[in-house]
């Protein structure tokens, strides 16, 4: 059972419970009646607390909040994290049609963001202009030894073989014989020895240069068409920040106004992506989202509530009473769990929908009791003594299905578990201890009318207060029952087949598009950072990095990633590419160094007797060495080509990154298990260490690990427990069997539903299933309580009696999770989808089948026990 329970049938006053708790209430009640406002007085200081605390709480959007803070790869993506993202990026993607214009403006945005200063700006360039301009003339040092030695070889052989000279000669000897003996034709052939395309490429420009540093058009982040230009920002305010993040992307906004785009030319405009727009841009989504979900349950909260009751007082009471313990369950969650995620971030509306049924039972007591003519003290007095013991007994129902989530370690399972728990608790606290003031203070200021007229006078209403939400189900089953069971037992059967074959196919969702926020109302920003990473070949910190405790170790862990890479299938391949910043500083730099000064006067020689032409020199000359070149190490090397492999503290050299094999790879939880498995742990060889990985591959490949390990314990221990409270309730008996039945009915509709559905399963919506069995049987076990109560033949009174209050409870249930139907996000629409399944499912089997079950099998035991008396 769970909070959704509503008394099967009113307890006499004489039996509430022991004669020490009956003492107990009979106190408490007596200072609600007697002194509301001193009770309303605890609750507005516990709320304004609750509500401090609860402000407070941030929602961590990332994956590895799910899980738990001392995982592996949790603790070294933290650690890389520390390191590595002190600072965030900023692309400011600037577009139109007139290059120099775009560059020029580039130029003036950069110095204008440079005046904005720490922490705002750390760095701004529009381009890797000084680091292009330290490593072009260094091209050649990136060639090996042997290639550099091949092409002074080749080119001695085929001068000597055209005039009889080399181009080592003495420059100031007599060449007017050389130039004789060359006729035209040979000089075209030997110009193609110096083709500055042919040349660069044997220079190790095109093999190795190039993809150590690419080749940006006059150093600019610059398109293919120069139609877009980029200036990429470093700030030091992190994306985690979002205050200071929404201040430093206005303020880099405010440069850009000052700047003036419409002034380098009409048509030019802008757009802004990086991490810290992301970042702020992601967690505004979340909040507005939260905000939306929250609004549209609240909305259909007070929508079927009022219509049950059609009394707007009774209706402020429950929103203010559930409002007192939603806020002291976020206050508490504050407290005891800190910060929200993915999976517990929209637990208001689930917490508000579940834990309002306790006030709905205790309304409808309280209701009955004044039709009846009692006035409001006693009233209270009887809704306390009636209805405290079973609504306590189904919050702690509930409270115990969602703490079986708390016997996981995956983080995004224990805290929905811990918050769920905590909440059914206090939402029944905060019914028993504030409502009945609140009444008492609401019959003070307007007394009650139960004799009214109008519209809502003449609407009918069932004997619990309200609209005969059981009444349609009741006509049902007394029309057909042998109909409905037949319908009712196939369907489960065939949802169980269905069920079967769906798990025996794999149901687990695999592409994360379909787990991520809906971005289509961030496609300008989503389009400009394609464009920004596609032109700057800008490498993120936190997805691929790896963080060395050495630099000496970093060549060891590439060797052996490289390894790994190489061992792979071609079609099984875990990444692309290794990075680090030792690619950039070559070996043998004196050795290369000799043969690069002899290569360049053979050039230059080899310009002046008209073997290069202008225009190919003006190509070739940025990569020849200029004269003093000496070898160069790390901590040389610029800042703009350093950055990415820079710590916080200004260590270079001890990051690694791993290119995946493509953007589109990374969506697929399939390659980013291969891909995890492939740097998640690397033991370096002669005992120089292990090297662990993390980032998104490793903490989605832990998260996948702890579902498959945990659901289907988390699954049992809710089934057990859940067999636990019916047995004790039905001590044991056929009524155990027969109320477990129908739950299982109930999940296999709701299993089948899903098969059918196609609905794949993920981190979020796996909580459906164990949650469904603690919630989705109290449906049953208050159906089966009326039942007995009636006794034989009275399942038609206890569907149209009991079974409204049922519905009301499931409603507001219901509508708290379809309230997540509306998130942006595609995982907790899918939670919202699968627990309203569990609930329509548990809830139709319950007041449909189950009756109809029992009401066939009465009216045959009538007839048959007719037809022997006759």
């Amino acid at each position: 059972m769970d909070s959704n329970s509503p008394p099967s049938t009113p307890s006499a006053p004489g039996r509430p419970g022991p004669t020490v708790a009956r003492r107990l209430l009979e106190r408490l009640v007596t200072v609600q009646i007697e002194r509301p406002v001193r009770v309303l007085l605890v609750a507005l200081v516990l709320t304004a607390a609750s509500l401090f605390l609860a402000l407070k709480l941030r929602v961590q959007p990332g994956f590895e909040a799910l899980l738990p803070s001392d995982r592996p790869s949790v603790v070294e993506l933290d650690r890389v994290k520390s390191r590595t993202t002190g600072v965030s990026t900023v692309f400011v993607v600037l577009e139109g049609g007139d290059t120099a214009a775009l560059r020029k403006a580039a130029d003036a945005l950069v110095v204008e963001a440079r005046k904005l200063g720490h922490p705002w700006v750390g760095a701004a360039e529009s381009g890797p202009h000084d680091a292009l301009a330290f490593l072009k003339p260094r091209s050649g040092l990136f060639a090996e030894t042997e290639k550099l030695d091949e092409l002074l070889e080749d080119w001695d052989d085929e001068i000597a073989r055209a005039t009889g000279a080399t181009l080592d000669e003495d420059e100031d000897g007599d060449e007017s014989d050389d130039e004789a003996r060359t006729d035209e034709a040979t000089k075209q052939r030997l110009r193609k020895k110096f083709d500055a395309a042919a040349l660069k490429k044997r220079f190790g420009v095109d093999d190795q240069g190039a993809s150590k540093m690419p080749d940006f058009p006059d150093g600019y982040y610059q398109s293919a068409d120069g139609k877009i230009v980029v200036v990429a920002i470093r700030s030091g305010v992190l994306g985690t920040d979002y205050g200071a993040g929404r201040e430093a992307i206005a303020k880099i906004r405010g440069a850009i106004d000052r700047v003036g785009l419409r002034g380098f030319h009409p048509e030019m405009h802008y757009s802004m992506a990086g991490d810290l727009v992301s970042a702020i841009a992601e967690y505004r989504a979340i909040n507005d989202d939260l905000t939306e979900v929250g609004l549209a349950g609240t909305v259909m909260l007070v929508a079927v509530v009022f219509l049950f009751y059609l009394r707007l007082r009774m209706l402020v009471a429950m929103m203010l009473t559930i409002g007192i313990g939603v806020a002291l369950t976020f206050g508490a969650t504050q407290l005891l769990v800190g910060e929200l995620n993915m999976a517990t971030g929209f637990l208001f509306t689930i917490v508000a929908g579940n834990g309002i049924n306790s006030g709905i039972i205790y309304m409808a007591r309280y209701l009955e009791a004044r039709r009846k003519g009692q006035p409001t003290d006693e009233a209270l007095r009887l809704a306390h003594a009636d209805t405290w013991a079973p609504t306590l007994t189904a919050a702690c129902a509930a409270s115990a299905s969602y703490a079986s989530l708390v016997a996981t370690e995956f983080r995004g399972f224990r805290d929905f578990g811990v918050i769920g728990s905590i909440g059914m608790v206090t939402c029944w606290l905060a019914t028993y201890a504030f409502m009945p003031s609140i009444l008492v203070m609401a019959d003070r200021i307007v007394g009650l009318s139960l004799d009214r007229g109008g519209l809502f006078g003449l609407l009918p209403k069932s004997t619990s207060g309200g609209l005969e939400f059981g009444a349609p189900f009741a006509a049902l089953v007394a029309r057909a029952p042998r109909l409905v069971t037949l319908v009712g037992v196939s369907l489960a059967l065939a949802g169980t087949v269905a069920t079967a074959k769906w798990v025996r196919e794999d149901p687990m969702e695999y592409d994360l598009n379909n787990l991520r926020t809906d971005t289509s109302k961030r496609a300008d920003e989503v389009r400009a950072r394609k464009l920004a990473v596609g032109i700057t070949r800008y490498v993120g910190s936190d997805g691929m990095a790896i963080l060395v405790d050495r630099t000496e170790q970093v060549p060891l862990l590439t060797a052996e990633l490289e390894k790994r890479r190489a061992a792979a299938p071609e079609d099984a391949k875990p990444f692309k590419a290794v990075y680090s910043l030792q690619d950039l500083v070559p070996k043998d730099q004196e050795k290369k160094i000799a043969r690069l000064a002899e290569l360049k006067t053979r050039l230059l020689r080899a310009k002046k007797r008209g073997l290069v032409s202008d225009t190919e020199w003006k190509d070739l000359e940025p990569y020849l060495p200029p004269d003093g070149l000496a070898p160069y190490g790390m901590n040389d090397l610029p800042e703009s080509a350093a950055r990415a492999f820079t710590e916080r503290d200004g260590t270079r050299g001890r990051i690694v990154y791993i290119e995946p094999l493509s953007t589109d790879h990374v969506e697929d939880a399939h390659y980013l298990f291969r891909w995890a498995d492939s740097y998640r742990r690397t033991e370096l060889p002669d005992g120089q260490g292990t090297i662990l990985g993390s980032g998104r591959a490793v903490i989605y490949a832990d998260i996948w690990a702890a579902l498959v390990s945990d659901v289907p314990r988390l699954v049992l221990l809710s089934l057990v427990l859940t067999l636990v409270v019916v047995a004790l309730a039905f001590r044991f008996g056929s009524t155990t069997a027969t109320v477990l039945a129908a739950l299982l009915g109930g999940i296999a509709w709701m299993t089948g539903s899903l098969a059918l559905a196609n609905v794949r399963l993920n981190f979020l919506n796996f909580i459906a299933l164990p949650l469904t069995f603690g919630i989705g049987v109290d449906y049953a076990v208050n159906i089966m309580q009326r039942y007995r109560a009636e006794g034989a033949g009275g399942m038609l009174t206890a569907v149209r009696e009991t079974g409204g209050a049922v519905v009301l409870c499931s409603a507001t249930t219901m509508f708290g999770y379809l309230a997540l139907v509306r998130s942006v996000n595609y995982a907790v629409r899918s939670m919202g989808i699968a627990a309203v399944l569990g609930e329509v499912a548990c809830l139709f089997f319950a007041v449909l089948v189950l009756p109809a079950v029992l009401v066939w099998r009465d009216r045959r035991a009538s007839a048959s026990d007719a037809a022997r008396e006759g």
